[in-house]
């Protein structure tokens, strides 16, 4: 991948010519300081490197060092917040935090417990409160668990009949960092609406263009009748996506199988011409910062979003590198700086770059794919109507990782969490009998400047992907360099659930223990 370099550092001998005749030495040192804040990380290294005054000038500016400090990690700054902090306080816990990643205790944690009907069917934490929705009996409830002094917080319990007008609602989506909460629901195959209203109360919410999304029919298809078999609800800023699997009827033939996905501007129009359907099988879907959706089925494709009055625009096609059967695709957005509510106003430093950040995709296979997106933000000297091979964007934007059984996997701006299963489990050899926590860094800096901590894997990793039967032997090589630690702590198989991760906190949800009598279940919540 190319990466501009401003003019006046193309290379260090330009630049100590520049210095010299420009006579940068010679001015004052906070003159000295703010010009050379201009540059991006790249130029600012090359300039302090030119000679020993310049660097001079670099190791004594907490600013400079905050500036290539963020980058190293793929951070942004988030200008215009209320924070006071000194920028060297804000450098050394910047520092701080990248290595307590690697140093967190396990075994040290606080514990919340929950009623055994509180952890069904869609679960996820998100802005320091755990969601949940139960299709089955269609009760949701949203709960603070680790709360800022100065964020909103929303306690919420919604009984059989409350989400939405008919008895049960198909799916239910929640974001408390814009007050909302999204909930499909059909009032018969054809008739599909999405309602929006504020998580504090049951009003309209107030940003929305009205109080539902209406969808569109099936295209392609209007005369023939249709059955929605499973819905997706997902959403980020101000777009809100529903994914439908249909089964077309069709008369004297075999009924047809296929998907559409509908993406609404939550905030402008109820209605949208955003939609895209195919026939071929859709493995899972994600937004990829707030005007590019990823779409992931025999192939990865980019798609822009910003029109919603049309089709999304295809962008790009990776190839995949094998014929995947795909679970999920794992790229949260929670820690992305968005405009958010008036209460909470009060935003971070800093936040994950959308350009740099990890994709997760895990197969039927047991096979977790990491992959960094900053590949579907270059596409210069490429063109839609042509698929990228594998070889020519995987094997170095990509690591790969097989596993026996199905791993517990959760993903963090660059960082990854992943409990890998240990043994077999005796009485249920389809199980793993054990779990072991694996801490990845995937940063450019972390893998750089590791200090010590954690085992940095620069070397390249194969695994093999044979198919149809070993008669098609076939392997991949994968060189994405990371760091990692692996936790002493492992946990029984039958006792662990799921885990999540984000930049202040893992979490990690219990099975009911069915041997005692309070049929609750435990989240641990591990600071890092």
């Amino acid at each position: 991948m190319m990466t501009s370099i401003s003019p006046i550092v193309e290379n260090t001998s330009h630049t100590a010519y520049l210095v010299k005749k420009a006579g940068l030495l010679s001015l004052p040192e906070e003159l000295r300081f703010y010009i050379l804040s201009f540059l991006p990380c790249r130029d600012l290294l090359r300039c302090a490197s030119v000679c020993k005054a310049l660097h001079r000038t670099y190791t004594s500016s907490s600013v400079l060092q905050y500036i290539v400090e963020l980058s190293g990690q793929q951070l942004l700054r988030v200008p215009n917040t209320n924070d006071r902090t000194a920028i060297s306080e804000r450098l050394r816990l910047l520092r701080d935090r990248s290595h307590a990643w690697f140093k967190f205790d396990s075994h040290s944690f606080k514990t919340i417990t929950f009623p055994i009907e509180m952890c069904d069917e869609r679960k996820t934490i998100i802005d320091g409160h755990f969601s949940l929705w139960d299709k089955n009996t269609d009760l949701a409830w949203i709960i603070p668990i680790v709360p800022k002094r100065s964020q909103q917080t929303f306690a919420r319990e919604w009984s059989p009949g409350t989400l939405c007008p008919v008895r049960y609602s198909d799916d239910v989506f929640m974001d408390p960092t814009q007050n909302l909460i999204a909930v499909a629901y059909f009032i018969d195959d054809e008739t599909t609406y999405i309602n929006l209203r504020a998580l504090d109360g049951d009003s309209v919410h107030p940003q929305a263009a009205g109080p539902k999304l209406i969808l569109s029919g099936s295209p392609g298809y209007d005369g023939n009748r249709f059955t929605t078999t499973c819905t997706e609800l997902k959403g980020f800023g101000k777009h809100i996506a529903l994914r439908r699997s249909l089964l077309i009827s069709r008369i004297e033939t075999w009924p047809l199988k296929m998907w559409q996905l509908q993406i609404w501007d939550w905030r402008h129009s109820t209605t949208s011409n955003s939609v895209l359907s195919d026939t071929t099988r859709l493995g899972d879907f994600c937004f990829l910062g707030s005007n590019r959706l990823l779409v992931v089925t025999i192939d990865l494709k980019i798609y822009s979003i910003e029109d919603m009055s049309q089709t999304p625009q295809l962008l790009a096609c990776f190839q995949s590198p094998e014929r995947w059967l795909v679970k999920q695709c794992l790229l949260p957005m929670d820690d992305i700086d968005r405009p958010q509510t008036q209460v909470q106003s009060n935003k971070s430093m800093h936040s994950s770059d959308p350009n740099h950040r990890l994709l997760c995709i895990t197969t039927e296979a047991n096979r977790v794919y990491i992959i960094s997106t900053r590949i579907f933000f270059d596409f210069e000297g490429m063109t839609a109507e042509t698929p990228i091979s594998w070889n020519d964007w995987g094997p170095l934007n990509a690591r790969i990782f097989q596993h026996p059984y199905e791993c517990k996997i959760h993903v963090g701006g660059n960082r990854i969490l992943q409990a890998f299963p240990i043994g077999t489990h005796m009485t249920f050899p389809d199980f793993p009998k054990e779990y072991e926590l694996h801490m990845m860094d995937f940063s450019p800096i972390a893998a750089k400047n590791r200090r010590g901590l954690g085992r940095v894997v620069k070397e390249p990793s194969t695994i093999d992907i044979t198919e149809y039967y070993e008669l098609c032997r076939r392997s991949l090589t994968t060189s994405l360099p990371y760091v990692e630690v692996v936790s002493d702590r492992k946990m029984r198989a039958i006792d662990l659930e799921d885990i999540w991760l984000d930049k202040d906190n893992v979490y990690m949800l219990n099975n009911v223990d069915y041997t005692t009598d309070d049929n609750i279940r435990r989240l641990e919540i591990i600071g890092i």
